[in-house]
């Protein structure tokens, strides 16, 4: 629970640390900047903690996946931000739940109970509220792209995690797998797009704010509380404390200004990411006693 909860602590800071990194550098700059920081500490993990054999074919599955994440599931959640208010992009990213629930249906055969359809109901009409500021006859509230980027993040995301799930690598090997294709692959984008960013000291620290806390440090806290949790699911509940910590930090220090419709919108996202993981919660324990 300690690991899970500092891992959650160190989430709940990212929509700020994107924000802010986001005004001095372009988001392919802060990806870049970011997932060097990332390599490193996954090539340390590497050379430090025990390994077991790893098969070629879960190497190779893993290279892959690191197109999807860090390579497009970052650049499309980071131009979101940079689009959008950072109190929209955060909680339209946190759908992904959601959207692992419907793809489960196609690519994991699963059922699609009644509980978790309501929670989808509840969570894309919150959604709706939140792009909209209620008025559903108008144009949407916000930027038109910067919400489907937001929206396509939360794709991709669900298809890396539901692909990932069959790869059997030790946490730190299958994220350094992914950052050593990604990295090389940024560092080409990067120089001929937008260009290195200024290598300053603010600019090193949000990219080892971004490369560190959420790709990194509060990754492998997160996976090392799953593997001693007596129960994933209910561990999985104390991800609900992010968003909200996040909100709070979004105002204090971010200073956005934020439409009462968008707290209706909010609460009914959580609220249908609660009623569909909930059956998750149910089944867990049945299947604990």
């Amino acid at each position: 629970m300690l690991m899970g909860l500092t891992a959650v602590m160190m989430w709940s800071t990212v929509a700020v640390g994107f924000k802010l990194g986001l005004r001095n550098m372009e988001p392919i700059q802060l990806l870049w900047i970011g997932s060097c920081f990332s390599w490193v500490l996954f090539s340390i993990c590497c050379a430090v903690l025990p390994s077991q054999p790893r098969e070629i074919t879960h190497v190779f599955k893993a290279c892959l996946l690191g197109l999807l994440n860090p390579l497009l599931y970052y650049i499309v959640l980071l131009t979101a931000y940079d689009l959008l208010p950072a109190h929209v992009a955060q909680p339209l990213n946190y759908t992904w739940a959601i959207v692992t629930a419907l793809l489960a249906i196609p690519m994991l055969r699963q059922k699609l109970h009644r509980s978790t359809f309501v929670g989808i109901c509840i969570g894309y009409m919150g959604v709706l509220l939140l792009v909209t500021k209620g008025q559903l006859t108008g144009t949407l509230g916000f930027d038109g792209l910067g919400v489907a980027l937001a929206i396509a993040s939360t794709l991709v995301w669900a298809i890396y995690w539901i692909w990932s799930v069959a790869i059997r690598l030790e946490p730190w090997w299958f994220m350094w797998y992914g950052f050593s294709v990604a990295v090389p692959i940024l560092t080409v984008l990067c120089y001929f797009t937008e260009g290195f960013p200024p290598l300053t000291p603010s600019n090193f620290g949000y990219g080892a704010w971004i490369g560190l806390l959420e790709m990194g440090f509060a990754f492998l806290l997160w996976q090392r509380a799953m593997s001693r949790t007596s129960s994933v699911a209910r561990l999985s509940q104390l991800i609900f404390l992010s968003p909200i910590i996040s909100l709070v930090l979004i105002i204090t220090i971010l200073g956005e200004s934020i439409h009462f419709t968008a707290f209706i919108g909010i609460a009914m996202i959580f609220l249908g990411l609660y009623v569909v993981n909930r059956r998750r919660v149910i089944e867990d324990t049945t299947t604990a006693t």
